[in-house]
């Protein structure tokens, strides 16, 4: 049976935009979104930024994956042991080797980024 296809890859996330540091200081501060007073406004845009988060999450977990495969690669001779790397990436050991092997799988193309 054929798996079916994510959506999510292709949606085209807001951008994420830095706030400025006095603006991310005030807790209550949030992308601007305290100040649309708009509901249906307001959930389009909150809607947009937890789209724009995932897949920024997404790729920030592929990137992680392919360091942990190139630290842990053999044939370096700087190579780090998984625990060594766990450690780096405050991971669980076993977590650690999971995403080794996730970017192995990456890196050859044998694995689907997500």
């Amino acid at each position: 049976m054929a798996e079916p296809e994510r959506t999510e890859r292709r949606l085209r996330p807001a951008p994420l935009l830095f706030e400025p540091s006095e603006a991310a200081a005030d807790p209550e501060h949030f992308f601007d979104l305290e100040s649309i007073e708009d509901p249906g406004e307001l959930l389009t845009r909150a809607t947009e930024l937890t789209l724009a988060f995932r897949a920024a999450h997404d790729r920030a977990v592929e990137f992680q994956a392919l360091a942990a495969a190139q630290l842990a690669d053999p044939s370096r001779f700087d190579r780090l042991p998984l625990s060594a790397i766990a450690e780096r990436a405050d991971w669980t050991e076993d977590y650690a080797r999971k995403m080794v092997e996730f970017g192995v799988g990456l890196q050859r193309g044998t694995v689907e980024p997500q």
